[in-house]
């Protein structure tokens, strides 16, 4: 089941570049950031009171917040930089480079996480970085 949700992960990621790349057209990039971060929150948190999953604030321990806090700042920067990429560059190139991230994912699980690398992954990850490669030369 986890792979419908990355599919469908997948395909509004791309929604979410063309969409982008039309609606940042003489935009600032930080400014459409900053629009597009606030129909996320508004989306978000009306989903959780919709299926009354607030009550979850009070279970979450100091940890759990320091890394959601350090996730959204990861994400933000993810955010701004891309906004960025996608306002100078084609929606064509700038999407496949982000998506490096999967590759710099797959390692950083190894070393943060102790997941275990199998070759196809390892494979897949080489793939993804040639294929970057290519993109940007």
């Amino acid at each position: 089941m986890w792979w419908i949700y990355a599919l469908l992960s997948a395909f509004f990621a791309a929604l979410t570049a063309i969409f982008a790349k039309i609606g940042i057209a003489n935009v600032n990039s930080n400014l459409a950031t900053a629009i597009r971060t606030v129909v996320i929150l508004l989306v978000v948190w009306g989903i959780v009171f919709a299926r009354n999953e607030q009550k979850g604030l009070a279970t979450l321990s100091k940890h759990n917040l320091l890394f959601l806090v350090i996730s959204g700042l990861a994400t933000g920067l993810s955010w701004v930089f891309y906004f960025k990429a996608l306002q100078i560059g084609k929606v064509a190139q700038v999407a496949p480079v982000d998506k490096l991230s999967v590759a710099l994912t797959i390692v950083l699980s190894a070393v943060f996480l102790k997941e275990v690398l199998t070759v196809k992954m390892i494979i897949g990850a080489l793939f993804i970085i040639c294929g970057t490669l290519v993109l940007i030369l």
